[in-house]
């Protein structure tokens, strides 16, 4: 019965979607940082929560249009029950808006599959991801997936390769002048000293255990089935699939490295996950195993609440 409904894609799925992510944003501002200050800077929590559910919309779309999934709607269905498991991932407005960002840098690179204007879509995939590291620094991983997403693509044309830096570099010169005109300092508005934290301790709660188990092993189990369905895709489309895939690595990746290890961090690796696992979902046949699989990442997000 779940499954029947984000099997295709239907206005009605995007109401649910919406109605869990306004839920799980009260929820973690409510449960997790006390709720005072949520009415009194509602302008700027209104901001983070249309930036949370924009992201599900650029989803949808990238989705849709290099044709990641069956064209169902299983993958912003997924997207918004992991933001219920770790609610967490809604009260960092950097990270927000960096993985934000970040979507809009991946709709460019999954682009790059039709081989038009590509200079084009390589500048804007760089500069996305480059506003995407003011916000959150370890961010500018993800220009790595710009170069794999040319390997993939076996372009070898020297000029493409150049691009990326540029539009970092513009970034750049971009704030260092804002720095300069506010703070009058060359660098103070930019975060060039990065912090790494290899201490995991902050996760040794169940809530953490539970949830991080939960998108780990549906993850690492579905990206099996994932790269095996990758050679029987349309070899236009293959890049795109690869693409994806080295996104949640890049995105493991980032986690490893944040400097506060508060949870947000989990943000980067929920578009690609979901992508993976819908994927995963279409493949099966069985209807009780499908019912099973889909209703433990729909239960588990809302057991975790009662924590």
């Amino acid at each position: 019965m779940i499954t029947s409904i984000f099997s295709k894609s239907k206005p009605i799925n995007f109401i649910v979607v919406f109605a869990i992510t306004v839920g799980t944003f009260f929820i973690a501002h409510f449960k997790y940082a006390g709720g005072s200050d949520l009415l009194q800077h509602y302008i700027k929590y209104f901001f983070i929560f249309c930036a949370s559910f924009c992201s599900i919309l650029v989803l949808d779309f990238l989705v849709s249009k290099n044709k990641l999934t069956q064209k169902s709607s299983y993958e912003i269905l997924l997207y918004a029950l992991f933001l219920m498991t770790l609610p967490q991932t809604m009260l960092n407005e950097n990270i927000v808006y960096a993985n934000f960002f970040i979507l809009l840098a991946l709709r460019r690179i999954l682009s790059l599959r039709s081989q038009i204007d590509v200079k084009k879509k390589l500048l804007d995939a760089a500069f996305w991801i480059a506003i995407a590291s003011l916000f959150y620094f370890w961010s500018i991983l993800f220009i790595f997936l710009i170069y794999v997403a040319l390997l993939f693509h076996s372009n070898t044309n020297l000029k493409e390769w150049i691009i990326p830096i540029l539009g970092v570099a513009a970034v750049f010169v971009l704030g260092v002048c804002y720095s300069i005109i506010v703070y009058n300092d060359f660098f103070k508005a930019l975060d060039l000293l990065p912090v790494v934290n290899l201490n995991f301790n902050s996760y040794n709660t169940l809530q953490y255990i539970v949830g991080v188990t939960l998108l780990v092993s549906f993850g690492i189990w579905s990206s099996v089935f994932y790269i095996r369905t990758i050679k029987s895709k349309k070899s236009d489309f293959k890049p795109a699939y690869k693409v994806v895939l080295v996104a949640a690595l890049i995105a493991f990746s980032l986690m490893i490295l944040s400097p506060k290890k508060e949870g947000g961090e989990f943000l980067f690796s929920f578009a690609p996950l979901a992508i993976i696992i819908t994927n995963y979902l279409e493949t099966i046949q069985d209807k009780w195993f499908k019912e099973i699989f889909l209703g433990l990442l729909i239960f588990v997000p809302f057991g975790l609440l009662l924590l």
